[in-house]
């Protein structure tokens, strides 16, 4: 399922038009984003849990050349499944 598919399906479901579903999806997708650059971390009972975590810089091989470089540490998003979707799929 891709965006469009998804906004279809939200519009479907809450009985709303197709720009209000895109405009509630945004507000969703705005909200996360914001929140998890602010350190903080999304919880949604019975889905999951959005969070960041931090990478370790580490040191890489370029695979053409094999040559060593350096990966820089970086903060990363990560999405742990609640157990209402972990239900549902099995």
């Amino acid at each position: 399922m891709n965006k469009s598919e998804l906004i279809e399906h939200i519009a479907r479901q809450a009985d709303i038009s197709k720009a209000a579903a895109t405009r509630a999806l945004e507000a969703v997708i705005g909200g996360v984003k914001v929140t998890l650059k602010k350190g903080g971390s999304v919880s949604i009972v019975g889905f999951g849990t959005f969070a960041v975590t931090k990478r370790a810089a580490r040191t890489g091989r370029n695979p053409r050349t094999g040559a060593a470089i350096k990966i820089k540490s970086a903060k990363v998003p990560k999405f742990r499944p609640g157990k209402g979707l972990k239900d549902a799929l099995n």
